[in-house]
């Protein structure tokens, strides 16, 4: 006799609670961005607030891209399994904090939502993490941005 198991999988739509939910648990997103027709794809540590996702980078690829088209894709993920997990994607615009008190104000809502989860107590230069401002380097450009997210869809799968 062969013993099955009848296990139910349930696929579904999150609705604009659990996609605000997930984007505020979440720290690791990623960024689609293209121009040119170079397409990235990237990880970034963020936090949400208020239908922002803040970031922040040094000057590369993903910086480049994003100042010459703003228009960006972002997606984040919980999966705890192959038959449970949640995502949302939204699309979103770049915007580049310029003002002083705002990029100040975003860098301690990323350290705030990032520490707890940082295993070492050294300093973190490169993600500008560090107890002494010389540690990051004078030659390394430090973008603070925002993407403005704009349009959602979520999705889930558990059984």
């Amino acid at each position: 006799m062969i013993n099955t198991l009848s296990t139910k999988i349930m696929l579904g739509k999150l609705n604009e609670t659990q996609i605000e939910q997930l984007l505020k648990e979440q720290i690791v997103g990623r960024i689609a961005c293209q121009t040119k027709g170079d397409i990235y794809l990237v990880p970034i540590n963020y936090v949400y607030k208020d239908g922002y996702a803040y970031g922040h980078s040094s000057v590369g690829k993903k910086i480049r891209m994003m100042r010459e088209n703003p228009n960006v894709c972002f997606e984040v993920e919980n999966i705890q399994s192959v038959f449970r997990w949640q995502t949302v994607i939204a699309k979103g615009i770049f915007e580049e904090i310029t003002d002083l008190d705002e990029k100040q104000q975003a860098m301690q809502g990323i350290i705030h939502r990032i520490m707890p989860f940082v295993t070492s107590p050294e300093g973190h230069p490169s993600h500008g993490f560090t107890e002494k401002d010389s540690d990051i380097g004078t030659d390394v450009e430090l973008v603070v941005y925002r993407i403005k997210l704009t349009e959602f869809s979520g999705r889930f799968e558990q059984s």
